[in-house]
């Protein structure tokens, strides 16, 4: 029986579902809001962004949390910022985000940060990816994705490419080319990233 068939069959209220919703907490039910609000189907809103219904119904239900690539996915699927899905509370337009100030979040063993302003058409983001987390997620959307090492190594694969970046090094990409991101490093990998939600029909001119 794998991990996922394990985790639906727990009882609501677990301590496990506690943990999971302590981290981002009522997130399951606004993923569960904004796609009926969008007016998708469980499995409609499933296949936009490469899952299962039956994943996306744990997700909804807190009994799984989202990598951060599935949130970015869930995003763009909904058309609404990624701040909003987290709960993050509507402030004023700003231009400057102050580092001691950003909170951070985690979901799916990712860590990041705000580096953006919310409800922005680009999402700017500080990453720490934990080495053995999430290697598996290889992702397909439209946008642009650029991603800066600040610490760490990275491995970015493209398509059938691997490319290790170092601290310093930097990648600009296609998403809809299929892309997975992971840690080379003990002690993870620390990133700028910076993704485009594509929430207008001008915005295909983005694509390469």
């Amino acid at each position: 029986m794998d991990a996922g068939a394990m985790h639906h069959q727990e009882e609501p209220g677990t301590p496990r579902e506690r943990k999971l919703d302590e981290e981002l907490p009522g997130l399951g039910a606004r993923l569960r809001e904004r796609r009926l609000s969008s007016g998708l189907t469980l499995e409609a809103a499933a296949a936009r962004i490469g899952l299962s219904p039956a994943h996306l119904s744990r997700l909804e239900t807190a009994k799984r949390q989202p990598s951060l690539p599935v949130l970015l996915g869930l995003s763009r699927a909904y058309a609404v910022p990624l701040d909003v899905l987290l709960g993050e509370t509507p402030t004023a337009p700003t231009t400057v985000v102050r580092g001691a100030t950003a909170e951070p979040s985690k979901a799916g063993g990712w860590t990041y940060r705000p580096a953006g302003a919310p409800g922005r058409a680009m999402q700017a983001l500080r990453v720490h990816v934990p080495q053995g987390t999430q290697e598996a997620v290889v992702r397909v959307h439209p946008g642009e994705e650029w991603v800066f090492v600040l610490s760490g190594r990275l491995v970015l694969n493209l398509d059938r490419e691997e490319h290790l970046l170092d601290p310093g090094d930097s990648a600009h990409f296609d998403s809809m080319r299929p892309h997975r991101l992971s840690a080379d490093s003990a002690a993870g990998v620390d990133l700028l990233f910076l993704h485009t939600l594509l929430q207008s029909p001008t915005s295909e001119l983005c694509l390469g």
